[in-house]
């Protein structure tokens, strides 16, 4: 049984044209053909007709029966449908897409990455405040307390390795010192990893303006849900990397 909400339904039922019994352009055919391929249920056997004959109503009951990643999955692929024949405006797209995300649990496949490099109290209660916005449903709601997070966890990083990181100097600069002291101690060993972790520079500069113009480190707009995943995800996959990084080095004194 699936744990959509009453809201969340009445945001699918628009999206999908639900209000007549129709389901997007899908004729009985092609909407058992689409469901059976996307997830392998006959949507017209059993326990899916139990709430009536429309292409909605058997709907409906597969949102009832079915566990929340096998309605995630069809919900996806329905939006993917509805916005290539031009049925889905984009804001109903990104507000079910919002709901797909919550189905899956919160979608940052990492999450336990992230957590303290350096025992210290309060970042141990930082780490947990950015987990719990994940666990909440709410990414965009963590999205200031990811950023402090990043900047504990590189200046930790900087300090290992004797690297300054003076208060004023933001994320991606820190890091950009960081990397280049691992390529100075031959740590990377192909050129496509020093390419994706050189773009990580970038992306933790533009994770700057994030924090500053669309979290609640201010009095923003705060960004869109399934962005804001977006970014737990990719963070969450370059801490994993530079813990298996510094797994993998000798231990140094900080002032080395």
């Amino acid at each position: 049984m699936s744990s959509l909400k009453f809201n969340e339904r009445i945001v699918l039922e628009k999206a999908f044209g639900m209000g007549s019994g129709y389901v997007l352009n899908f004729s009985d055919r092609t909407f058992q053909e689409f469901i059976w391929e996307h997830v392998g249920r006959d949507v017209y056997g059993g326990a899916y007709s139990k709430n009536g004959t429309s292409k909605a109503k058997h709907l409906r009951a597969f949102w009832e029966i079915e566990a929340d990643p096998v309605v995630a999955a069809l919900t996806e692929a329905m939006i993917d449908h509805g916005v290539s024949i031009s049925a889905i405006p984009d804001d109903l797209r990104l507000s079910a897409m919002e709901i797909v995300e919550r189905l899956r649990g919160g979608g940052v496949a990492d999450l336990d990455a992230l957590k303290p490099n350096v025992p210290e109290p309060t970042f141990d209660r930082l780490a947990r405040a950015v987990r719990e916005a994940i666990d909440a449903g709410k990414p965009e709601e963590g999205l200031d307390r990811l950023h402090t997070f990043m900047v504990k966890y590189v200046r930790a990083l900087c300090q290992k390795h004797a690297i300054g990181t003076p208060k004023e100097k933001p994320l991606h600069s820190i890091f950009g010192e960081y990397v280049k002291k691992l390529r100075a101690e031959g740590v990377l060993q192909s050129e496509m990893t020093i390419r994706i972790i050189r773009s990580a520079i970038s992306s933790l500069d533009a994770f700057n303006e994030v924090r500053n113009e669309q979290s609640f480190a201010h009095d923003n707009e705060i960004l869109r849900s399934h962005e804001a995943l977006y970014i737990y995800n990719h963070i969450a996959t370059l801490v994993r990397f530079l813990q298996a990084v510094e797994g993998g080095m000798p231990e140094m004194e900080p002032n080395a």
